[in-house]
């Protein structure tokens, strides 16, 4: 098994919790010295611990370790004998996709969502975002300095540690301005116009930056309709409170004054349903004339497309209806940030409803609706 997802994001702690309730384990963390040391014979070492359980934090490390591993399953046939946590996709780790194709489960970890903390909580959540120490600080300075810190982490020692090499001045350039265009169709000219490269640089770029966890795209939806439709993605930053930090946004004040709100509630709700719909693609649909929905969810047959709304009392442009016409999608939702009891339907039954409440109560409803 291998648990991936962003740096800080709590992998190291959930697997700390798995080891403590299970008998004889060896965790070593590959950013330690000590630990790689235990490695420079691999193949000792697990034949050694071979009735045992082992751990391998920051697995992205030692990618070249991944055959010696299929080696060693396929000579024992015992499962579980691995447990491996790493920060980059296993698009990235493509050693393991290769090597362990069969014989390895993935499950990405997302940090913190409001449905684990409670929906009370949910504009500190929404401004501090999801890592655990970013919203546990104990006020919005601390965690505004964990997240900076934790940016010229990713920028100065993350990115060239998977062996990138990208100035770190023109990252953090590129990091503020997808940070003023999350969720907005992405234009790679532009981007790279801005911060004098090539289009195909700023593609590898964000494929890098994708499948460390950072970005999120979100393709077209390409229907078999007469209409021309938008065929450039969308990019999200992931995580709220790295949008805030990149853009000096240091209260929900300040956030709601700032151009960036709409987009900003946009990325927090497709946080929620990327981490809580891993087998739902997700999409967006745009026409030239102004057909527009933010997300499409989408499974086997089952659509079901969402608006992101951040007043109290949203309205519906013409545009959404078309679409849901255009698409025969039945089943709609408008998720605001509003108090739980304040769920309401608008015209042609779409539902207004909080994040929490749309992932709880609404999402089940609607695939029993599916199965049915």
């Amino acid at each position: 098994m291998c648990i991936v997802g962003p740096r800080q994001c709590g992998k190291s702690t959930l697997a700390k919790k798995i080891i403590g309730e299970t008998e004889g384990v060896v965790y070593l963390d590959l950013e330690l010295t000590s630990d790689l040391a235990k490695l420079r014979d691999p193949e000792v070492f697990f034949r050694e611990n071979n009735n045992r359980l082992v751990c391998l934090d920051e697995i992205q490390r030692l990618p070249e370790i991944f055959p010696l591993i299929r080696g060693i399953c396929d000579l024992t046939g015992r499962p579980g004998q691995f447990l491996m946590l790493g920060s980059a996709s296993p698009k990235l780790l493509r050693q393991s996709s290769e090597s362990l194709a069969g014989r390895i489960g993935y499950l990405e970890l997302s940090p913190f969502l409001v449905t684990e903390l409670g929906y009370e909580v949910l504009r500190t959540h929404w401004l501090r975002g999801g890592f655990p120490r970013s919203y546990l600080a104990e006020n919005e300075s601390l965690s505004l300095l964990w997240r900076e810190n934790f940016l010229n982490s990713f920028i100065e020692r993350d990115i060239p540690a998977h062996g990138f090499n990208i100035s770190s001045n023109l990252l953090r350039r590129l990091l503020t301005m997808l940070a003023h265009s999350t969720g907005q169709v992405i234009n790679k000219s532009g981007l790279a116009e801005s911060l004098g490269v090539t289009p195909p640089t700023i593609a590898a770029y964000l494929d890098i930056l994708e499948n460390t966890y950072f970005i999120k795209t979100i393709r077209p939806y390409h229907a078999n309709i007469k209409k021309r439709l938008v065929k450039n993605p969308k990019v999200f930053i992931r995580d709220t409170g790295i949008i805030h930090s990149l853009l000096g946004i240091q209260s929900t004040n300040d956030l709601l004054g700032h151009m960036v709100y709409g987009n900003s509630w946009e990325s927090y709700v497709l946080a929620h349903l990327n981490a809580v719909l891993p087998d739902w693609a997700i999409y967006f649909y745009r026409t030239s004339d102004g057909s527009e929905i933010d997300f499409i969810l989408e499974s086997g047959k089952s659509r079901i497309a969402i608006e992101c709304k951040v007043s109290s009392s949203p309205r519906l442009g013409a545009g959404f209806y078309h679409g849901l016409e255009l698409l025969k999608i039945d089943d709609a939702c408008v998720i605001s940030p509003l108090i739980r009891s304040e769920e309401y339907t608008v015209k042609n039954n779409i539902t207004v409803c909080s994040i929490d409440r749309f992932l709880t109560e609404k999402l089940p409803s609607i695939r029993n609706s599916f199965n049915q």
